[in-house]
């Protein structure tokens, strides 16, 4: 049985190669773009299952608008995919202040406000899914990617509670965590002027491997997206995905270190309670 999506940031990357798959098996779309020409190869013979709109998710009233107007014009919307954002690439002391708010207002702030605008769309047609695109850096993190991280984390974060509460009106969340894949993502990143100071630090090696090449991504994002469609079609399915080898790797050392931290400063941890 076709379904309806709507998906944010549908230009490139994940959200153009789920749109392309979801339009070919029959599906119908409601993609957002900044651009609305990036769709021009799509819309001539896809007719109206396929619906655009030009949104830019850090404008808040926008995102309210063309959220409504996407439940407005497609009626039922089964999945909805917040994709939208891309990298700041820079230590925590090089990216200015203006870079560290777009950061944030496009992807922790713009996946906020898309979740909470299709939220009650979602109640009133008694419930739905709501895929949001974080990484394996929602539970990990690279030198030089401190802003970026800050969003994932804290979108993970948010899910984690609004998801307990909307699951009495039949919502359901994933959160799906690709490690690093083949897109366009390494020229999308915006890089602030370098410091001197960090060349001989992690923050310099990460940014010399990104740059030669070497900073290795071996994901697949055919696959991946498929993964993710798959995922949010399942009866049971999971809150967070992690997809690729290296991000099962770097997710599952992170968490085995964590959680034998917490162990090791146990008594400590209890101890801090009020006696008795």
């Amino acid at each position: 049985m076709a379904k309806t999506w709507m998906i944010t940031g549908a230009s490139s990357g994940f959200g153009r190669i789920m749109t392309e798959k979801l339009l070919a098996r029959g599906d119908r779309v409601a993609a957002t773009v900044r651009r609305p020409e990036a769709l021009d190869d799509l819309t001539s013979h896809c007719g109206e299952n396929l619906w655009i709109a030009t949104l830019d998710v850090s404008n808040d009233g926008a995102v309210r608008s063309v959220v409504d107007a996407a439940f407005a014009a497609m009626g039922r919307i089964d999945v909805v995919v917040s994709n939208a954002g891309y990298g700041l690439f820079g230590a925590a002391e090089e990216v200015s202040d203006e870079q560290i708010r777009h950061q944030i207002d496009t992807n922790l702030i713009g996946s906020i406000q898309v979740i909470r605008a299709a939220l009650p769309h979602m109640r009133a047609q008694g419930g739905g899914r709501i895929l949001q695109v974080s990484s394996e850096g929602g539970q990990i993190a690279y030198p030089n990617f401190s802003l970026y991280h800050a969003t994932k984390w804290g979108i993970e974060g948010f899910i984690e509670a609004v998801s307990q509460e909307v699951a009495p009106f039949g919502i359901e969340f994933i959160i799906a965590e690709p490690g690093p894949a083949r897109t366009d993502f390494g020229r999308g990143l915006v890089a602030p002027q370098p410091m001197e100071a960090y060349d001989a630090t992690p923050a310099g090696e990460i940014r010399r491997a990104i740059a030669d090449g070497t900073f290795e991504a071996k994901g697949d994002p055919v696959k991946m997206a498929q993964a993710m469609i798959e995922a949010a079609e399942q009866h049971s399915a999971p809150k967070r995905l992690a997809l690729g080898a290296g991000s099962y790797t770097s997710i599952r050392k992170a968490l085995v270190q964590r959680l034998a931290e917490l162990d090791a400063f146990k008594e400590v941890t209890i101890s801090a309670d009020v006696d008795g």
